[in-house]
């Protein structure tokens, strides 16, 4: 495929996808990309060891552009995650101390070698703005850059009129962001001959600062793009549930609550997931696109969504972990699933601790522990579910009213999965 060709196909996959929010001059980023491969940035503030689903929009915008033959560059704020970008927030951050920002910087960097191929002919690069931040003293600054900076133009962007507005008001400290971010485009423009920065679409006012000053500074012509943020279609972001962020750090949201959070996504929102964040083609989109019209309830394009993430963000191990969880979730044999594991599959469901001393001996009768797990009224209920045939431990069907849980049904672990009918469950947690 010539350049030309692929930065058509490029440009024409990210509008088709609904990616090409604001561009500061369309035709002239399609000439641009058609004379050769181009440095394309986007910067990623460090707020955490880990990013969470909203990062992965410009993480896979890098990796579209990577893999249509152009240098994507990374660029970690080490140095303006020290200060917050105020865009889109009502308050200031928490300012960071100089560990806990390197500790964000190393785990994020290691997620994007997820998304982002750093070897090869247009290897990926990973910087961070701290390394020509760090020695730039604040006058030298204030001479080359801040007087670059109409300030009725800073008072004129969204970000800051909002804040300016708004009843936390803004900091010279925030306010100074937008210098510094500007400045990073001015730098990988001298430094990579980086002509493009893309974002979101609460970034624009950084990107058309960072323009105005490589115009200034360099007499050079850059370019932005922004992709819209990732939102409901209530306009509510994504990548938040009752128990707070998704992340991909699999130590703070596990491969199956990752997959969890993509299987459960609304109709209104799947096939724009599908397109902002996935790579498949135009012809399994539109088939996604009818099963989910004509049959939602198979959950296709969702289940479509959760293992391409999944798969992308973990692996296939992760995969194959999260579908088994699922799986259990909906009667599958436990097999070796662990004691944590169950405790995450069935978070949400009701528990109830019992002393280990319960099992032994005799062990605690069925239509008992129905009721202490309050899946039965009495025990009358209890029996008639038990000769229904609808009862269910460690999803394995008991009949035999007799029957009394031992040590030996724990099977290693310190937890009783109980389920009555097809959805309704129960956990008895062993306590010694």
């Amino acid at each position: 495929m010539t350049t030309s060709n692929a930065t058509n196909s490029l440009i024409e996959d990210l509008r088709w996808r609904g990616l090409l929010n604001q561009t500061t001059d369309e035709n002239g980023i399609a000439e641009l990309l058609n004379s050769g491969p181009q440095t394309i940035y986007i910067g990623f503030d460090p707020t955490a060891t880990s990013l969470h689903v909203g990062g992965m929009m410009q993480l896979m915008m890098l990796r579209r552009f990577q893999r249509a033959g152009h240098n994507p560059i990374a660029l970690v704020g080490g140095a303006t995650g020290m200060i917050g970008d105020p865009s889109g927030k009502s308050e200031e951050r928490n300012l960071l101390s100089a560990d806990q920002l390197q500790k964000n910087v190393d785990g994020v960097a290691a997620q994007m070698r997820h998304f982002l191929d750093f070897e090869g002919e247009n290897a990926a690069k990973l910087l961070n703005n701290f390394d020509w931040m760090k020695d730039y003293s604040y006058l030298e600054f204030l001479r080359d850059v801040g007087k670059n900076f109409p300030v009725g133009a800073m008072m004129g962007k969204e970000s800051v009129r909002s804040r300016l507005e708004s009843e936390a008001g803004l900091s010279y400290t925030e306010f100074s962001y937008m210098l510094l971010q500007a400045y990073d485009f001015v730098n990988l423009a001298k430094t990579h001959d980086c002509r493009i920065q893309a974002g979101g679409s609460d970034q624009w006012g950084n990107i058309t600062a960072g323009i105005d000053l490589g115009r200034r500074m360099l007499g050079k012509q850059l370019f932005g793009i922004t992709a819209p943020l990732l939102t409901t279609s209530d306009g509510r972001k994504m990548g938040k549930t009752e128990s707070g962020a998704v992340w991909l750090d699999p130590e703070r949201t596990s491969p199956y609550a990752f997959y969890q959070y993509w299987i459960n996504v609304a109709d209104e929102d799947v096939m724009r997931c599908l397109a902002y964040l996935t790579e498949i083609e135009r012809a399994e989109y539109d088939e996604l696109e009818d099963k989910t019209k004509n049959d939602p309830g198979q959950r296709t394009a969702q289940k479509r969504l959760a293992q391409w993430l999944t798969e992308l963000v973990h692996g296939e191990a992760g995969v194959q972990s999260a579908q088994r969880a699922t799986q259990i979730l909906f009667g599958g044999e436990l097999g070796d699933t662990t004691d944590s594991q169950l405790r995450e599959i069935f978070a949400d469901v009701p528990s109830c601790d019992v002393p280990k001393s319960a099992l032994e001996g005799e062990g605690l009768w069925i239509v008992e522990a129905l009721q202490t797990a309050k899946l039965c009224n009495s025990g009358g209920d209890a029996r008639r579910a038990l000769s229904e045939g609808g009862v269910y431990v460690n999803n394995t069907r008991v009949e035999d009213v007799q029957k009394r849980l031992t040590v030996d049904d724990l099977d290693g672990r310190s937890v009783l999965v109980l389920r009555r009918g097809k959805r309704k469950y129960a956990l008895l947690k062993i306590q010694d």
